[in-house]
């Protein structure tokens, strides 16, 4: 059983992981359009590209988590938010694009978990409220 949440995982996150190479070719294009003498070292790329694809393919395979069934919601929820967020740290941190400063890193983290919580609830309440439509229809 836990061999097929690990397939999953790493199918999803295979799937997945290249749209943020694509993702980070596309903001540093934009990026070199706005800003006069923007450039990036050969290494500066090849750690974009690998991080931004290590980060889309964890969050892409952290979606296993809301489908086992076995665990809590809390237990679910707990795993999915720290994935993506150690994913999205790691990669801001790894790329420069936030200092590792404590007081950029608590303000990281607090608009991250305000963004995480108004996605979840949103989707919770689209959810539940399609569950609801559904239900009300087959009665």
């Amino acid at each position: 059983m836990k061999n097929k949440y690990v397939l999953q995982f790493l199918h999803r996150g295979m799937l997945f992981g290249g749209f943020g190479p694509i993702i980070a070719g596309i903001v540093y294009l934009c990026i070199s359009l706005s800003v006069e003498g923007f450039s990036l070292t050969g290494g500066e790329i090849l750690i974009a590209i690998l991080s931004t694809y290590l980060l889309a393919f964890l969050q892409a395979g952290a979606s296993v988590f809301n489908q086992i069934e076995q665990w809590p919601l809390a237990k679910s929820l707990f795993f999915h938010f720290f994935t993506v967020y150690v994913a999205y740290i790691g990669c801001y941190l790894l790329n420069s694009w936030i200092p590792f400063e404590p007081l950029v890193l608590l303000i990281f983290t607090l608009v991250f978990a305000l963004t995480y919580a108004i996605i979840w609830l949103s989707v919770f309440l689209a959810t539940r409220a399609t569950s609801k439509c559904f239900n009300a229809k087959l009665k």
